[in-house]
């Protein structure tokens, strides 16, 4: 007999979001003109959202510094992203080989495939677009990344995925909409911030009813691991040789950063919509506090 969905929740979700696909997403290679030229003095950031903003070390840079440098870690960041687009990606792909693919459920994790590998590329043109490397992750994160399919399962692995993606959202949420910010980046931001919005619908009811299956001694495992990639996941967005950009050391740069209470705000603030739906879920619990709280995502108190 032919296993069906169709009577679900999960599968209803999933058509809603089929149906939105169909009828809202971009072409990044006809939507995008890459052949127009850069606005001179335009920021890539806002200033404010700099990992150095507020630090002895900004206020050392000229004014063209600082756009330098907020030009790199604005390729860092999308590198970065793409490299957990890849991540998410591999993650569907074993899930829909073991699913039935008539679901409207398989479907629309093929449909969000497509999506990220429209991302990736598109994150991949604006870094080259602009003049920087392909920044991604540190060595030691890409390799400890190979091993997340060992460990990490379920509800964990996906409000994993809702923390890169959310707190990102957030972040270009903010400049999509800023006529100081270069009009590429913000088309680069506005392409996004539209189709992740499905894939956040997505992750978070897979969460909810995940959640709902798990014993509480598994409850504590999920706890902590989502804990800990999202530890990581904050720290992987600015690549330590970004720096190099503007003649600050590496070392010096991410002291500076780890340190700068105007960066801790920012993760705070750029998590402030996906951790009280963590919270909430159950997946936010003691046996992460101290990685939630090193990812700035905590406040300390909480």
């Amino acid at each position: 007999m032919t296993r069906t969905l169709k009577d679900t929740d999960r599968d209803r979700t999933a058509e809603r979001l089929l149906k939105s696909s169909a009828n809202k997403f971009y072409d990044p290679d006809v939507d995008i003109d890459w052949d127009a030229p850069l606005v001179e003095g335009k920021r890539f950031i806002l200033d404010e959202r700099s990992s150095l903003y507020g630090t002895e070390l900004w206020d050392k840079l000229t004014p063209e510094q600082r756009i330098e440098l907020g030009k790199h870690e604005v390729a860092s960041v999308a590198t970065t992203g793409l490299w957990f687009e890849i991540l998410l990606m591999q993650m569907l792909l074993k899930e829909v080989y073991e699913e039935d693919p008539t679901t409207a459920h398989a479907q629309f994790a093929l449909t969000e495939i497509a999506d990220e590998c429209r991302h990736s590329t598109m994150f991949a043109r604006m870094a080259s677009r602009i003049g920087c490397p392909a920044y991604g992750p540190v060595p030691l994160l890409r390799r400890f990344a190979k091993l997340m399919p060992s460990f990490s399962y379920g509800p964990a692995r996906y409000g994993a995925i809702l923390v890169a993606e959310e707190v990102l959202d957030r972040l270009q949420r903010e400049q999509m909409v800023s006529e100081d910010v270069q009009p590429l980046v913000r088309m680069v931001n506005r392409i996004h911030v539209l189709e992740e919005a499905r894939h956040v619908t997505f992750a978070r009811e897979e969460v909810t009813r995940g959640m709902a299956k798990l014993s509480k001694a598994e409850i504590v495992y999920q706890q902590f691991i989502i804990a800990l990639i999202s530890y990581f996941v904050t720290r992987a967005f600015i690549n330590p040789n970004v720096y190099k950009a503007v003649g600050i050391r590496p070392r010096d740069g991410v002291k500076a950063a780890l340190e700068n209470p105007k960066w801790q705000g920012t993760i705070a603030w750029a998590g402030e919509k996906i951790m009280p739906f963590l919270q909430e879920s159950g997946l936010v619990g003691w046996p992460g506090r101290y990685f939630w709280r090193k990812s700035f995502l905590l406040p300390k108190g909480k």
